[in-house]
C-alpha cells in the first residue's frame, strides 16, 4: 500500500491506495479509519519519534519513515545496519555506537564568525557529538551510525556561500591532509607484545 502526503501551504494533497482527495489544514487525515496524523513511527537511525509521512520510504515490504533526508540516506545505504534480519538483532537495535573523530586542517584559520558557522552548521545533523574549532583545525567527534565523514563534507560544502570565496578549496586541502594522515598512521609499525612462554 502506498500512503503518501503532500503539504502545500493550507491544503493537503491525499493520495492513498488509488484514490485521491484534499484535507484543509487542522482535519484529519484517515487511513483505514484511523487518524494517522495522531500516529507516530520511530526512526530507526536516530531512534526519533516522527509522522510516518515523514521521509518515507518501503524497504524489504516494510515502511519506514525517518526525521530528516540525513537519516533516510543513512538507512539506504545499509539498511540491515538499523534493521537486522530475523532472529538477529542489527547494531542500532542493540544500542551500539561507532564513535569516529575526524581532524581537519585547513589551509588558512577560520575567523570567529566562520567557525561559529561551520559549528552550527554541523550540529544541525544528527551524529554529531562534538565540534572543536580553533584557527586552521577543526575537531568533528561523531557517531557513525548516524552520520558519514561524506554526509559532514556534504554538509560543510553546502556553507561555502556563508564563508566566502576560497572555502572549498581549503576543505578539500583538509580532507586530503585528514586522509593522509591516516595513510601514515596505517603505515606504521606497531610494537610487538612480548610471548611469555
Amino acid at each position: 500500500m502506498l500512503f503518501v502526503v503532500v503539504a502545500t501551504k493550507w491544503l493537503l494533497e491525499c493520495s492513498c491506495s488509488g484514490s485521491q482527495g484534499s484535507v484543509m489544514a487542522g482535519e484529519a487525515i484517515t487511513l483505514k479509519g484511523r487518524n494517522i496524523m495522531d500516529e507516530t513511527v520511530e526512526d530507526h537511525v536516530c531512534h526519533m519519534q516522527v509522522l510516518p509521512t515523514s521521509f518515507a520510504t518501503e524497504y524489504a515490504g516494510g515502511h519506514y519513515a525517518f526525521c530528516s533526508a540525513q537519516c533516510k540516506e543513512r538507512f539506504l545505504a545499509n539498511p540491515h545496519l538499523y534493521i537486522g534480519f530475523p532472529g538477529r538483532k542489527a547494531p542500532a537495535q542493540q544500542g551500539k555506537k561507532i564513535i569516529k573523530r575526524r581532524r581537519l586542517l585547513l589551509s588558512a584559520p577560520l575567523d570567529a564568525i566562520q567557525a561559529e558557522q561551520v559549528k552550527h552548521a554541523l550540529l544541525e545533523m544528527m551524529g554529531i557529538q562534538e565540534i572543536f574549532i580553533e584557527g586552521d583545525k577543526i575537531e568533528i567527534q561523531y557517531d557513525l551510525i548516524q552520520v558519514t565523514a561524506e554526509q559532514i563534507a556534504d554538509k560543510l560544502a553546502l556553507i561555502e556561500s556563508d564563508l566566502g570565496s576560497g572555502w572549498m578549496d581549503r576543505l578539500k586541502l583538509a580532507f586530503i591532509n585528514n586522509l593522509e594522515e591516516i595513510e601514515i598512521n596505517s603505515l606504521e609499525v606497531e610494537k610487538k607484545k612480548k610471548c611469555c612462554h
